[in-house]
């Protein structure tokens, strides 16, 4: 879709005469990096000609996909205001930067979070609707380089911050960093309990907006500072996990990088650890194992003689899913065989950090039965999902049940069709008291793994009672 300016754009028609390009090569080169970015595009020649001599301007991701062909043969970055685009949505690049300067890391995180405000006021989804598809793993190989090269600023002090309400300036104290961190222990509790969707978790991109945003472009110490930005590192990761676990792939890449920038900031290692780690379930999640391997191993590597024993396990634990997705068993074993080690080390006095209290054996159990789904071994799965679901728990609703669909699979995958009912029937139930698209999408994957047993009376309940919550609105 395009919107029509008012005459010729001359602007953009210099630049490609200057760059060299023709209508059809322009076109080309953005339907290719828009397809790196997980978008179809079908732009032709004649699109190009109504850009430059109708003044169409392109919606969505294109200007700045215009921008980047023609940067890319200069060999120098095109701001959108040289090509006559600089009234374009600036939405799709929001929150994807990751900036070395402090200031501007900022600035990168504050703009998203008023973005997700819009997009949220828009309705239907607002921004992210218009970004959906737009997922690209590639969008983290920066960051995590960025982040390995050098893993926390020199200084992050501030002075002066904006006024607030009383026209003076917003002096950022240790008690309102202490309720950014009781903001983020009560939304990692909503989230297990309720998925992300809940109406509970998703005022936490609201507590962004209202009180992290302010915060942060307020004035502080280092000391005060580094609290800060790790504290608004943890809201930020859980803005994304929901998003994530929602469904909303693009808004959490975003969040995603934007909480690694913070942990940066806070001179916090094991966080952005744990940020990377949870990139790489993302990337694992969306099928890209290799990918997820890095960005695990990434977390392991600097991590190593400052994590606890516990923090080391989980980052091992997901390079092991990750693994498995590749389809590397051996890799996945050596892994789980490691993540494992380090918990049996670990001890109730370490140092953990809080962001951890999710994980226990019963986690690393659940986490094991799914990388040995991946690796089509339905026995191990059998194994590890019987000590994931021995102490069932209602603080992690969620998670139990994601175990109860893994433990379905593989009793399907053992020949046990009544057993893989049976707990299809409970996996349903758990899934239709919380809002998680991704505890669905598991549901509908079983349901999917039954279909050749359709016949079945005991499939036709399945389905039947499964059904309110497909047909659910996302």
């Amino acid at each position: 879709m395009s919107r029509e300016q008012r005459g010729p754009n001359e602007k953009l028609g210099a630049v490609l005469a200057l760059a060299g390009i023709s209508n059809a090569g322009l076109a080309r080169r953005v339907n290719d990096l828009g397809a790196q970015r997980g978008l179809t595009l079908r732009y032709d020649k004649t699109s190009v000609a109504r850009w430059v001599s109708k003044g169409m301007v392109p919606q969505g991701a294109a200007p700045h996909l215009i921008a980047a062909a023609i940067g890319q043969k200069l060999g120098r970055p095109v701001p959108l205001h040289e090509i006559g685009l600089a009234d374009a949505d600036p939405a799709p690049e929001v929150g994807l930067a990751f900036p070395r300067d402090v200031a501007q890391a900022v600035k990168s995180a504050t703009e998203l979070y008023r973005l997700d405000l819009a997009g949220r006021r828009a309705g239907s989804g607002g921004i992210w609707q218009s970004l959906a598809g737009s997922f690209a793993v590639s969008a983290y190989a920066t960051p995590a380089s960025r982040w390995l090269i050098t893993p926390a600023d020199s200084s992050v002090a501030r002075e002066p911050g904006p006024a607030d309400g009383s026209g003076a300036p917003l002096k950022v104290g240790h008690s309102d960093v202490q309720k950014l961190r009781e903001a983020a222990q009560d939304a990692r509790r909503w989230d297990s309990k309720y998925g992300g969707g809940d109406w509970r978790s998703s005022m936490v991109p609201e507590c962004l907006r209202v009180e992290a945003a302010p915060l942060l472009l307020g004035s502080y110490s280092d000391e005060v500072g580094r609290a800060l930005f790790g504290a608004s590192a943890e809201l930020t990761r859980l803005a994304g996990w929901m998003a994530f676990d929602t469904g909303q792939q693009e808004a959490a890449q975003r969040y995603y990088i934007q909480a690694l920038r913070l942990a940066r900031a806070a001179a916090d290692v094991p966080l952005g650890g744990y940020v990377l780690a949870t990139m790489s379930l993302q990337a694992t999640y969306r099928g890209f194992g290799d990918e997820g391997v890095d960005l695990a191993q990434a977390a392991l590597e600097r991590n190593r003689g400052l994590a606890t024993a516990r923090t080391m396990s989980f980052f091992r634990l997901v390079e092991a899913r990750a693994h498995a997705r590749a389809g590397d068993a051996q890799a996945a074993g050596a892994a789980l065989k490691d993540a494992e080690g380090w918990l049996e080390r670990s001890r109730d006095g370490d140092n953990d950090p809080s962001w951890l209290g999710f994980y226990s054996y019963d986690r690393f159990a659940a986490d094991a039965a799914e990388c040995y789904r991946d690796l089509k071994a339905p026995r191990q799965v059998r194994r590890f999902t019987e000590q994931a679901l021995s102490r069932p728990t209602e603080e992690f609703v969620r998670s139990h049940g994601l175990r109860l669909v893994v433990s379905a699979v593989a009793e399907l995958e053992s020949g046990n069709l009544d057993a893989a009912c049976e707990q299809g029937v409970r996996a349903v139930e758990v899934a239709g008291r919380i809002s998680s698209a991704r505890t669905t999408e598991y549901v509908r994957d079983l349901l999917h793994r039954l279909e050749p047993y359709g016949d079945e009376p005991r499939v036709a309940e399945l389905r039947e009672r499964a059904r309110p919550l497909l047909m659910a609105p996302a």
